[in-house]
């Protein structure tokens, strides 16, 4: 079991990485062969005991990647490797051994390879989440905020530079190339100039409380975890009421835990419909709520995420709870 892990945990990066050299070693320890070795796409062996004659191994290996279909004969075979139902190389074995094991050897490399492309594909779900969420500034946020800027350039020209440097500090924030976690104090700063720029739009309209403990603001999060709360408070909540509405942002330390709360007192909405948003069933307007219940759920597990406390006409409450310290989460 041990020889079998070493295999899987190897052949992580597929059959070209660095582990893959180790892992044929100990798969020809686990098959008890002289010789056994794989081959990528392009049929370049590697080997582990001793190699068979390379006259021998190559027509063979050719032969299985074109046909995808075992060959050989009791010394010397080669199976294909299918991954998902693509051929992603062979599995050549040079010694006598029954078929039985070199069919789970096989196995073994497939599922290993598998595993190490599930593990790659979350990755690169999660930077196109956060690509996502980068490239998810609302253009009508954006105009309006510029026509702002534009109005009191004549009127107000220092009022207008102020607004203007706090939306370049907005945009170079959310569209920064940056690593996938910051700490709260730049989430905070982050939302509290887009706060900023969206009383400008908003004017009377919009009421802004923003209270944060010193002892949370080192505390490592994913990036652009916040900010996509904030705005859905004021779009969803705030902008479509009459009248003024509050927009309240507190952050503290609960134990072990950092507790971020967005609340309105807006619309509101049916609690069925905030459960389809964080499916990711929700308008196509929505998809930074899911985004966010899905990048915490994926750092830090199931038991964390976004928890939405709403109603019809009762205003939205969105709690975002994650650990103060958490292994490999460092901005």
């Amino acid at each position: 079991m041990r020889a079998a892990r070493g295999v899987t945990d190897g052949l992580r990066d597929g059959l070209a990485g660095a582990g893959a050299p180790a892992a044929v070693r100990r798969l020809r320890r686990l098959v008890g062969v002289p010789g056994l070795a794989v081959a990528d796409l392009s049929g370049r062996l590697l080997w582990a005991g001793r190699p068979a004659p390379e006259a021998e191994t190559a027509p063979l290996v050719e032969d299985v990647l074109h046909r995808e279909a075992p060959r050989g004969g009791p010394l010397l075979r080669a199976v294909p490797l299918h991954v998902d139902d693509q051929l992603a190389g062979a599995l050549v074995v040079a010694g006598r051994v029954r078929g039985a094991a070199v069919r789970e050897a096989a196995a073994l490399i497939t599922e290993a390879l598998r595993r190490g492309r599930l593990e790659a594909s979350a990755e690169q779900a999660a930077r196109a989440e956060l690509r996502a969420l980068r490239a998810e500034i609302s253009p009508h946020f954006v105009y309006n905020a510029l026509t702002v800027v534009a109005s009191l350039v004549a009127s107000d020209p220092e009022r207008a530079r102020e607004l203007m440097l706090d939306f370049a500090d907005y945009t170079r924030y959310s569209l920064a190339r940056r690593g996938e976690y910051t700490t709260v104090s730049d989430e905070f700063h982050a939302i509290e100039t887009y706060l900023i720029l969206q009383r400008a739009v908003l004017g009377d309209r919009l009421r802004v409380e923003v209270r944060v403990a010193p002892e949370v603001l080192g505390v490592a999060v994913p990036y652009l975890v916040l900010q996509p709360l904030v705005e859905n408070a004021i779009r969803h909540g705030i902008e479509p009421r009459s009248g003024a509405g509050l927009v309240q942002v507190s952050g503290e330390a609960e134990g072990n835990d950092c507790v971020i709360a967005v609340e309105d007192d807006g619309v509101g909405m049916d609690p069925a419909e905030a459960e389809a948003v964080l499916a990711g069933r929700g308008r196509a307007d929505s998809v930074g709520l899911s985004n966010v219940d899905r990048r915490l759920r994926h750092v830090y597990g199931a038991w964390y995420g976004l928890v939405v406390e709403t109603a019809v006409g009762a205003g939205t409450r969105v709690v975002v709870r994650v650990p103060r310290f958490q292994p490999g989460v460092m901005p």
